[in-house]
């Protein structure tokens, strides 16, 4: 997921793309600001970015092998929370929906003058017509195997009695 694709899920708990994408640039902002300065973000739950310093060392040009010096430095660093590593490791572990994105949601859309439950509706209808495609497919792939049942139960005999024809015609040969 990228930047725009994050603004584009937010969207629909913030109100609209204008309050996503302020949010996720104010946040950045704040985050980045801070770890430059060489103090500690963290946010409970998710992780901790922090500055972190690399002491000076002497690294090997690849194209020629040549020793190169190079200097000390400051980076960025994150490290993954509690609850964050818990549920990359088991995603079962997550709410189908978040607390946060819920208050937000519920927040917006009563600012707004719009009830709650119709963002809540169209997922529903979607769950409904994929169930129906499924029973769909089910009934077509069914009905499939029976025909092709019935027509190798069609042909069986007419086989054997071609056989039975054959197995005739050699024996009047023979007599």
């Amino acid at each position: 997921m990228n930047k725009g694709e994050l603004i584009d899920a937010l969207e629909s708990r913030l109100g609209g793309k204008k309050a996503a994408a302020s949010a996720v640039e104010g946040l950045l902002d704040v985050i980045i600001r801070e770890v430059a300065k060489g103090k500690k973000v963290g946010i409970t739950g998710f992780g901790t970015f922090e500055r972190a310093a690399r002491a000076a060392r002497i690294g090997r040009n690849p194209r020629t092998g040549a020793s190169v010096k190079i200097k000390k430095t400051a980076v960025p660093k994150f490290k993954a929370g509690t609850k964050f590593r818990a549920v990359v490791a088991d995603p079962r572990q997550l709410p189908k929906t978040s607390a946060a994105g819920a208050r937000a949601s519920a927040s917006t859309s009563a600012s707004v003058g719009k009830p709650a439950v119709k963002k809540a509706a169209p997922a529903k209808k979607a769950t409904v017509k994929k169930t129906a495609a499924v029973k769909k497919t089910a009934a077509v792939k069914k009905t499939a195997a029976v025909k092709k049942t019935a027509a190798v139960k069609k042909t069986a005999p007419a086989k054997a009695t071609v056989k039975k024809t054959a197995v005739k015609k050699t024996a009047a040969k023979r007599a």
